[in-house]
């Protein structure tokens, strides 16, 4: 505030934050993301050797999956002609440019890590890729004996001819392009060979019989060298003249018209089906791949030349996440058991515990047991009377949903929204929901056009006499497996009045309420938007009041322009604004004169950061939320998403500490620059690492609790 006037806080109010240079590219954003995601493989001394390959492996699926979906998308806008610019200013076209230069930079950057770095380091710790022609004679007999024994069952290989047609070739599909001879007419063919997925990729020789080695050293060949190696078996009485391996991508986005679809469940399938059919969005060849060969397979592809990309080495690198099976401890990171705060609380009772106090859980540092305890107690309980859950990613063994099933068996009513659209969740999702339907429970799939991304539990438990309401509402999902890699909160509470907003949203999601007003729960699309424009707005008025203007905001995304603009507007007035974002953020920190106040943090480590937090300083009563929503405007408006109150002060202050913690990290943040680029903080003593610091203090936690049963 300047002589006393309020400043609006309008983001319409200043053209200056309409300036597009104020705004980072999308998907630039989020390919620095993936940057970041690289250098923990990078990066010699970050983890051990191999984690940093597993690092390797992420980057390359993250990749994969940003070809499904983003290039696709970008690909159909610029073959529609659309020369719209985005807030950042940059055209379909333009962007698309972009991307394939930063794309060919980190591929190269990917191979000559693992390839130059990583590879020769395994080398020295006995584990290596050996070539089929460097074997002695009788090795490589044993293996033409395995390949007809497990390999060669699998394979088709299609010709394609006069009399053939070009074969069809699935997402994601490895493949080996071949050139025959036949010996007879001299006549050249060509035909192509799947490399099964089904199969492991990374053939380990120690382990086919007859294998011996004077050495303990592991020895390893990828599957297609080891298919291109027998190709005699496949092609009796031609000569191979040459094969190169290709890969596809293509896209992967289902689009489902709902208001059309008779059967949600049933069109979900058919889209998940059709994923195999999608156009070509990203062709990958080796520099060595012949001209003829090439034009072959870009016309009968019908790729764009922009879309294709040679790739030195190996193609499909996700795939080494298959090395991470290789038992050797000591290249890995050190196991790590969380700390369970109910194991010896209450006996263990979960209904107990939570009706004497809220109860807080920080995933992974605290175990995700207790919200599986939840549901399998509240199904084995006589007392309780109902469930309700959303059902967003939950695995393809899930033990929340097995306790839902059986909680229907005992007779409890027990209403699931799984939501199909999960992206590449949608099997499983599909198999549960079946399950759960020939079972007796409720199941329904969401609102028509709404993608239901809220993480919601709703127990009635009958006592003395009347019903009481519990509820577990969290940031991440209903998945143990995850849960032990992602960041995220867990919240258990009896609150009546959030019950009876959650209450009240489940029936608008199972029914046909159209409750528009909720007491403290914010919920997408209803009122998430008009929340957090408010609370910017209330802390720059504090701001202006007393100066104690303070956000902290933890997420994986910000995307939305309108929430930036207003995050800029509050800046400007003075309020300190801490972004711990993950991923993509389109706001730049530290423009003079816009977002001087604004500091963003991105942190990657050996865990998912995927937990989302809204800290507003409210003139010092801090008030604190937790959630599933990211500032993107798919969240704020096309999803259901809720974002809770957290009312317990010591609750309150434990996250503002998880929160400082994280913005003091100085080992595994990289902090935003004022032109939206990335530098790693290295920061002087003390080092911090906020991940390695939860879990000191969830190990001192689990040692206390020990000692002091060990005392009773």
């Amino acid at each position: 505030m300047k002589n006393g006037t309020k400043q609006t806080l309008s983001p319409a109010a200043s053209p200056l934050l309409h300036d597009a240079s104020l705004f980072v590219n999308r998907e630039l954003s989020w390919m620095d993301f993936n940057q970041r995601v690289l250098e923990e493989a990078l990066v010699r001394n970050a983890h051990p050797l191999l984690e940093r390959v597993k690092f390797v492996s992420i980057f390359s699926s993250n990749l994969d999956e940003f070809f499904m979906i983003r290039i696709a998308g970008l690909d159909d806008q610029c073959a529609a002609g659309v020369m719209d610019r985005t807030v950042d200013g940059l055209s379909p076209q333009e962007t698309l440019e972009k991307l394939r230069m930063r794309v060919l930079s980190q591929l190269q950057a990917r191979n000559d890590c693992f390839f130059q770095d990583i590879c020769p380091q395994l080398e020295h710790h006995g584990i290596g890729f050996v070539s089929c022609s460097t074997l002695p004679d009788g090795q490589q007999a044993l293996l033409r004996d395995y390949f007809r024994k497990e390999i060669y069952p699998v394979l088709t290989p299609l010709a394609f001819d006069t009399g053939h047609p070009f074969p069809f070739m699935s997402n994601l599909s490895l493949n080996l392009a071949i050139e025959l001879q036949e010996e007879e007419t001299h006549a050249v063919r060509f035909a192509r060979v799947k490399v099964p997925g089904i199969l492991p990729r990374i053939v380990r020789l120690d382990e086919i019989s007859g294998f011996e080695f004077e050495d303990d050293k592991i020895r390893l060949v990828w599957l297609e060298e080891l298919i291109e190696h027998n190709l005699g078996q496949l092609f009796p009485r031609m000569t191979i003249l040459q094969c190169h391996p290709f890969r596809i991508i293509r896209d992967a986005d289902i689009e489902i018209e709902e208001d059309e679809a008779g059967d949600l469940l049933e069109s979900i399938e058919q889209g998940v089906r059709s994923r195999r059919y999608g156009k070509v969005v990203r062709l990958d060849i080796t520099p060595d791949m012949p001209l003829s060969i090439r034009k072959l397979l870009i016309q009968n592809l019908g790729v764009y030349e922009r879309n294709v990309y040679e790739i030195g080495g190996v193609l499909g690198m996700s795939s080494l996440m298959e090395l991470l099976k290789i038992d050797r401890p000591e290249l890995k990171d050190e196991p790590f058991v969380p700390d369970n705060p109910l194991e010896n609380r209450l006996n263990g009772n979960v209904f107990n515990a939570v009706r004497s106090a809220d109860l807080l859980l920080h995933h992974p540092y605290d175990s995700f047991s207790p919200v599986v305890d939840l549901v399998w107690q509240a199904a084995r309980d006589p007392d309780v009377l109902s469930i309700k859950q959303t059902l967003y990613r939950v695995g393809s063994n899930s033990p929340v949903v097995k306790a839902l099933m059986f909680a229907v068996e005992q007779g409890k009513q027990v209403a699931v929204l799984v939501e199909l659209k999960a992206r590449f969740d949608e099997e499983n999702n599909i198999v549960w929901a079946r399950a759960l339907e020939d079972i007796g429970a409720h199941v329904v799939y969401g609102l028509p056009g709404l993608k239901t991304h809220a993480k919601l539990t709703l127990i009635v438990r009958r006592e003395h006499g009347r019903l009481c309401h519990y509820l577990h509402l969290g940031t991440g999902n209903y998945n143990p497996v995850t849960a032990k890699i992602y960041t995220d909160y867990s919240y258990f509470t009896t609150n009546r009045t959030l019950a009876d907003d959650v209450s009240e949203l489940f029936n608008a999601l199972t029914g046909y309420s159209k409750n528009r007003k909720y007491r403290t729960l914010i919920v997408s699309p209803v009122n998430t938007r008009q929340w957090i424009m408010e609370m910017i707005r209330r802390e720059a008025d504090w701001q202006m009041r007393d100066g104690s203007g303070h956000i902290i905001i933890k997420m994986n995304a910000l995307v939305d322009e309108e929430v930036i603009r207003a995050l800029y507007a509050a800046s400007m007035d003075g309020v300190r604004i801490d972004l711990v974002i993950r991923g993509i953020c389109c706001l730049k920190p530290g423009v003079r004169g816009v977002s001087d106040n604004i500091r963003v943090v991105s942190i990657l480590g050996r865990f998912l950061e995927h937990s989302r937090a809204y800290y507003f300083n409210n003139g010092g009563e801090p008030e604190l939320f937790l959630g599933s929503a990211d500032f993107m405007t798919r969240n704020l408006d096309r999803r259901v998403e809720t974002i809770f109150p957290v009312v317990d002060q010591r609750l309150i202050a434990s996250v503002r500490s998880d929160l400082e913690v994280m913005l003091g990290d100085n080992r595994k943040a990289w902090e935003m620059l004022s032109d939206g680029s990335y530098v790693r903080r290295r920061g002087e003593r003390p080092v911090l690492d906020s991940q390695k610091y939860f879990m000191r203090q969830s190990a001192k936690r689990k040692k206390h609790t020990k000692t002091k049963v060990k005392g009773i």
